[in-house]
């Protein structure tokens, strides 16, 4: 249903390199790579995350209320994915924790541009 989610970054190349980083092991690599715009993905036919420099050359500012979640599968591979955006530079915006009872584990981070990244495990 979704084809891909577009989010605005100061710095295209920083930013394309910590999704490419951050998804590698989904299989993800850069798929376009335009002065303006970069998509990563597994292929051109499932969802993809592209990052771009805003139409209006602006500022880019993360949208209040405004996230995208990735399901890695375990609360296990949670915990893998939330350690390694922080290594690549991401914040901390919800350490990994069972947030509903044996309904939803997650974890939050802020990407290099302050935009809301959860990783999640329903189960």
């Amino acid at each position: 249903m979704i084809n891909y989610i577009t989010l605005g970054t100061k710095d295209i190349e920083a930013s394309a390199q910590f999704y490419e980083k951050l998804l590698e092991d989904f299989g993800a690599k850069r798929l376009v790579n335009m002065d303006r715009i970069k998509y990563i993905g597994k292929n051109m036919k499932e969802p993809m995350v592209a990052v771009c420099i805003p139409y209006d050359e602006q500022d880019p500012r993360p949208g209040n209320g405004n996230m995208f979640a990735i399901a890695p599968g375990s609360k296990e591979k949670v915990d893998v994915m939330y350690e390694k955006a922080i290594s690549l530079g991401a914040t901390c915006d919800g350490k990994p924790g069972q947030r509903v009872p044996k309904l939803f584990y997650g974890a939050y981070v802020r990407d290099l541009d302050g935009n809301k990244i959860c990783f999640n495990f329903f189960g």
